[in-house]
This record gives C-alpha cells, structure tokens and sequence, in this order.
C-alpha cells in the first residue's frame, strides 16, 4: 500500500502519516501475516521441546532464606536424611487399636507399604510411645518418602497407599491418610479451568460483538499468548522454584489480560472501519492508538508482578517470572499476531453474526469521530452532574467493603481446610479427636550436639520443652548414627493455624532453647511444616509495605509519564489502593465462613496464607491500571483536541464503558471459574481476584473516577512547569485526527454516514 497523506497548510501537496513504532510493526506484520503465523507456531513447538527438555518441577511449600526453620531443614537434611523428607501419616481409628486383631492388621498393612516406590521408612506406631491415643481408640504410624518436594511424589504411587488402605478398613476399622502428596493425588487431575474461563469468555464477546469473526480473534489471541507461556513454565521452574499454584494464575492472567487487549483493539479496529480506513490503515492505526494503550497497560501489570521479587521468598520470584512471561508473550502476540490475524480475517470482522438481539451500529460524526453510545453518554452526565454525591458515596461503599480485613488471621491453609469427603480430611479430623489439635502440625526441635556438653544440654532441653507453657507432648531424643544430632518431636496443644501455637514457636526459639543450652556449645532449631508456615507468613506480612510502597511509587512515576499528568497519577494510584483494600475485605468476609463462605465451597472458617494478599495485590493493582489506562487514553484524545474537561469526560467514559464492563466480565468469569478447586488457596485467590475486579470496574471505574474527575477540573491535566521539560511525551493517545484528514486527503470525500458494523 502507498503512504497516506496528511494535507500541509504550509505549503501544496501533503506530508504522509507517519506510523509510531507500533504502527510500523502492525504494517509490517499485516503485510508478513504469514511469516508472522510460522515465527508463532515455530516458537511454540520451541518452547515445548525446550520445556521437555532443560524444564523442571514445580515445587510445594517455601522456606526462608536465613530463618531459623531453614536452618533445622538443613540439619534433617543432611544427618536425618530419613526424616527429612515428606511425610504420609497412617490414622488408624478403632475400638483398642492395640488388640492383637487390629495390629496384626495394621502390621500387615504398614508392611506392604514399606515396600511400595518412594518409601524410605515406616515408624512402628507400637515401639513408638506417642503413636496411640491415651483412649487406646486412635493410632498414628509415620510413612517418610525420599522426596522433600511433595510435587515429586508420583500421583500413581500415592494411589497406592490410599488403594491399600481402603483394602485394610472394614470390620470395626477406620484408616485414613493425610498429608500434602495426599492432597496432592486427592485433588482433581487435569483441571479443567482455565477451559470454564475461555467458554464464559466466548459467550461475552458473542454478546458484545454478535460474530462469530469479532469474538474469535480475542480467543485466538489469548489461546496463541496460553500455549506459549504455558510451555515455558517448565524452563520457568529450572531457573527459579515455581509454586504449584503459579502456572495456573499465570495462565488465567494470561487468559483473561490476552483477551481485555484485544477487546479493546478490535473495538477500535471497527471504529476505524467504520469511518473509512482501509483493512491495512484501520490495523496500523489501531496499533498506533490502542496499541500504545495495551503497551503502557501492559507495563503497570509488569511493574507490579515485578514488586514481588521485594518480598525474599523463592516462591514470589517464580510466581513473578511466570506471570511476567505470561504477560509479556501476550503483549507480543497482540503487538504482532493480532495484525497479523487481521490481515487474513479484518474485511470479514462483522461477518458470521449471530441473531443475539437488536444490530448495534458505530455512529460517525460529520468530522469524522465515533459517535457515543447514547446509554454510556446519559449515564456519564448522570456520574457528572452528582459527582459529588457519586464521590462519596463510592468512597464509603468501598470502606465498608474493606471493613472485614482488619480481622483477618493470616495462617496457612492445611488438611483441616479440605473437603470432607478427603481421606486428608478425614485423617486431619481423626488426629485432632484422638490426639488432639497440635498432631497434625508437630514442631522438629533439631539439636547440633557440639561438645562433650551436648548430652546433659539435650537432656535439659528435653526437660524444659516438656514444661513449657502449650506443650502437649514432647517425644523422647532421637540421635542419629554420628551422635552429633538429635531430633525431639512437640506438639503443641493447639492446632498449626491456632495463633497460640505462634506463640509459642517464639517462646520456644526465644526463652526455651537459650535457657537449656547455654554455654554448651550446642544449637537447636525449630522446624517443621508448621514453623516455617510460620515464619514464611510473618515475613510476608512485615514486607508487606514495602511491596505497595514500592509498586504504587512506581506505578505513580510511569502514570506521570504515559498522561503528563500529576493529578491523575496520584488520584489513580489512591483508588486502586481503595480497590485492592475492597477486595482484601471481601476475601476476608468469605473465608470466615458461615452462609457466604458455604456459597463456595467453605464449610469451616479458613485462615489467609501470608502470599495471598501479596499476589492480590500485585495482580489487582496492575489489573485495575489497565482499565485505568483504557479510561484516561481515550479522555486524554478528546483533552487534546479540545480541551474541555468535561467532554473528554464524557467521550472517555461513553466511549470505553461497553468495553470495559465487557473486558472486566470477561476476567470476573476467568477468575471466578478457579472458585470451584477445591484447594482454599486456589480458591481464595479466584474470590478475591473475582471479587476486585467487579469492585474496580463498577464502583471505581464506572463511577468513582468520572466523579473525582469532575470535581476536580482542568487541575487533572496539571503537569508542574520545572517537570514539562523533564517528562516525555508518550502520547498515549496516538494522533487519531492525523490518520482521519489522511483519509480525507486520500479519498476527498466527506465522511460516511453511519456504518452498521456493530459495537
């Protein structure tokens, strides 16, 4: 195609448009769209091989670096190499599970599962004291795996363990298994979420756009942009270790961001038909306009996942890298793939349509500019004429949403949190009833010997863990081979998530093991799951501001830059601050239980693990920038042109409103659709995500934002004079005008009436 011109009045002729970086690369991609197509599918096909072969596991759990619990980790690793790996526990409930029947039973079966794949040793629950339940009714034997990582342990061979135990129950005899590769191999195989997210997604652009043509091309961006980061997930986690749940909240941001980007690009590709651009004009300026938008959106999401390398903890490192590569591979794919896809598919974007009500049609002005929805326009002269009735009431909506968090208790999730029918939960209760509610969460006080001092240390240490206040039991010293380290076993008198039994982890690490070993030579550390779900959580939460501090600070800064703007940088870091607090507060509401914690899925109250706030809230703060930089783009075109607060108020809103209640639908339903797991983390992370995302595009977006706008003036646009010099000019906006004169100036006609194209 040869260049556009844009008419001069300096002199005869005209100058060609010309293209910023991203319409020169949606030019050369529309005109390469083959070669564009092959670099996806070859880097696919990359990826997988890769991924097969360098790629590694996912990984269960997290310690901290430094910490004590790290340190008695080290230890078992290296002199209780037994010990030290994952544990299955064996709860055996009868009426004497010491009567000759039921052990020779119970013998029988923890024999055959001594020879079962990845058992290193079972404990003889009938030479071990603290193995049965003072009332004789309930027994517990210790099943060690040779993997720490309980993502290692085979789904298959946990299988197993849980097809012997049905065979050995019956006849008076109860036995259950709990454990994390219990829960593991429990929970359901090849989960089909993120397909619910890309079905519910289907269905809201069938609606929004009515063709089959429109809605797909969203779809098959998100799918290429899901593919791809899914595959690298793998080399992802031989770099860094990958939570378990990474790859799954990585792939629904990818799913849900991938198609919010292109939504917003095909809604603009549509419009730039219908005012009379050519297939290849309407793509370049769609990714000279939007396209700027989707780069700085895009950005803020980076950003903020990036803030979570702050926090010190592996498992926030792989969830960042995986969200950022899910990220960024969406970003390339609607910065080249998506032109590309239009090349072959935009002169036919109406075609396909399905008969889903009244054809809604884009309305061009005599100058040539989209024409509001009359809905949209009413309802932003509604939001601007109350504005401050809207502004305060939205503030106190979102206040009283936030009120539940100041009463959160940050703990992690465990068996006692599964569903019922769960031999993990089943064994949990079984523990708790027969031994009481610290069995299921021990604490390993792992002693380093050192001197000749050591025995009369260990036996002091004993003796004062055994008084110690929270203390229901402590297991006799066990020393391995070398005799220079010895493992004793407490459990405390209240459950792993109990805020009693924090209490008293310090106790132990702060007055119990100084007091007994002091002078000796000997050093002793508290570890176990329970102890470093502890001191995981406390680091999470003292770092907690340091994360928002740091994002917000960050995010404020490249605001600034993307608008020139002081104000709206500000104003919009504070009502993300209030959208994630809402959020927060309706989390926090449903894991308490009751009728709403019932509705999905959470019979009991469940405590929030220390990462869930802190993924939240690098997810939300990124996400509601992207609707916030959807929202002030377009006010920022009309400010431009003709700088009038109140019109670029309304044209932002009317123009971007069906857009993004139709892209913050879509994502409500992604993250809504990981509610069903039955994992309380996972689900935890689909209600609040759900949760904010209604929050941000209702009440802040929709209402909020315009009304504050409003009050607020001309003073949005201010930019201080000393910083005019030192800001660059992104324009975010693009310079749509340009590309309508070039028209003009190609075609010498007026502009078209309205176009029945749908939007």
């Amino acid at each position: 195609m040869t260049d556009t011109y844009l008419p001069d009045d300096r002199h005869t002729g005209a100058e060609p448009v010309r293209p910023g970086p991203l319409g020169r690369l949606a030019r050369l991609s529309f005109r390469r769209r083959g070669m564009v197509l092959l670099a996806w599918l070859l880097g696919l096909g990359l990826a997988i091989g890769l991924s097969a072969g360098f790629g590694d596991e996912n990984v269960n759990g997290a310690s901290l670096p430094g910490s004590d619990s790290e340190q008695a980790q080290t230890l078992l690793n290296e002199r209780f190499p037994a010990q030290a790996g994952d544990r299955v526990d064996v709860v055996v409930r009868a009426d004497d599970v010491a009567g000759s029947q039921v052990r020779d039973r119970i013998e029988a079966l923890l024999r055959q599962m001594d020879g079962m794949p990845h058992v290193a040793e079972v404990e003889d629950p009938y030479v071990t004291r603290t193995a049965v339940s003072p009332d004789g009714r309930t027994l517990v034997a210790r099943v060690y795996l040779d993997v720490t990582n309980p993502n290692d342990m085979p789904v298959e061979d946990t299988g197993k363990l849980l097809a012997a135990t049905d065979e050995a129950e019956g006849e008076g005899l109860e036995i259950a298994l709990t454990g994390r590769a219990v829960q593991l191999a429990e929970a359901p195989q090849g989960s089909s979420t993120e397909m619910l997210g890309l079905l519910a997604a289907a269905v809201v652009l069938l609606i929004t756009f009515g063709s089959l043509v429109a809605a797909g091309l969203p779809l098959v961006l998100a799918v290429g942009g899901l593919l791809v980061s899914s595959s690298l997930v793998g080399l992802v986690a031989a770099v860094v270790d990958v939570p378990d749940f990474a790859p799954l909240i990585g792939a629904m941001l990818g799913i849900a961001v991938g198609i919010d980007y292109a939504l917003l690009m095909v809604t603009r590709f549509r419009e730039w038909r219908a005012v009379g651009l050519d297939q290849e004009m309407a793509t370049v300026a769609t990714l000279d306009t939007a396209g700027r938008a989707v780069l700085v959106a895009g950005g803020t999401v980076l950003v903020s996942m990036g803030g979570l390398f702050a926090m010190g903890l592996s498992i926030m490192n792989g969830t960042a890298v995986v969200t950022m590569v899910a990220i960024l591979v969406v970003m390339l794919a609607a910065l080249t793939l998506f032109p590309a896809l239009l090349g072959y598919l935009g002169g036919s974007i109406d075609r396909l349509r399905l008969p889903l009500g009244r054809r809604r049609v884009v309305r061009v002005s005599a100058d040539g500019h989209v024409v509001p929805a009359v809905g949209w326009v009413r309802w932003s002269r509604l939001v601007q004429r109350h504005s401050a009735l809207a502004s305060a009431g939205a503030i106190a909506l979102l206040v009283v949403l936030a009120v539940p968090f100041l009463g959160v208790q940050f703990a992690m999730p465990d068996a006692g949190n599964a569903p019922e029918d769960t031999s993990n939960r089943q064994g949990y209760d079984m523990l708790a009833e027969g031994f009481g509610p610290g069995t299921s969460g021990p604490l390993l006080v792992v002693a380093d010997l050192g001197r000749a001092e050591g025995e009369m240390a260990l036996k002091r240490l004993h003796a004062e863990l055994q008084a110690a206040a929270g203390v229901a039991a402590v297991s006799p010293p066990v020393v391995n081979a070398a005799g220079d380290t010895a493992l004793i076993t407490v459990v405390p008198t209240t459950g792993p998530q109990d805020s009693a039994t924090v209490d008293l982890v310090h106790s132990v690490r702060d007055t119990v093991i100084p007091a007994a070993v002091e002078d000796t030579g000997t050093q002793a550390h508290v570890g176990g799951r329970t102890a470093t779900t502890i001191d995981v959580n406390s680091s999470i939460v003292d770092r907690l501001p340091y994360l928002i501090g740091g994002v917000v600070i960050t995010s404020v800064l490249l605001l600034l830059v993307a608008f020139r703007s002081v104000v709206i940088a500000v104003t919009a870091a504070v009502m993300n601050l209030l959208s994630v607090a809402a959020a927060y507060g309706v989390l926090a509401f449903f894991l308490e239980g009751g009728w709403a914690g019932q509705l999905i899925g959470i019979d009991s109250p469940a405590p929030m693990a220390g990462y869930v706030p802190v993924i939240m809230f690098a997810l939300l703060f990124g996400l509601s920038m992207d609707y916030e930089v959807f929202l002030i783009s377009r006010m920022s075109e009309t400010w431009v042109r003709t700088r009038d607060n109140g019109q670029a108020i309304l044209t932002g809103l009317a123009g971007t409103g069906r857009v993004i209640t139709a892209a913050a639908t879509i994502m409500f339903l992604v993250f809504a659709a990981m509610i069903a797991l039955d994992d309380v983390t996972i689900k935890s992370f689909g209600v609040g995500m759900a949760a904010a995302i209604l929050v941000d595009a209702t009440i802040v977006r929709m209402l909020l934002v315009p009304a504050v706008m409003r009050l607020l003036g001309r003073s949005n646009w201010w930019l201080p004079r000393p910083l005019e010099r030192w800001v660059p000019n992104l324009h975010v906006e693009g310079r749509p005008d340009a590309y309508l004169s070039a028209r003009d100036a190609e075609t010498s006609t007026p502009a078209p009436a309205p176009a029945p194209v749908g939007s």
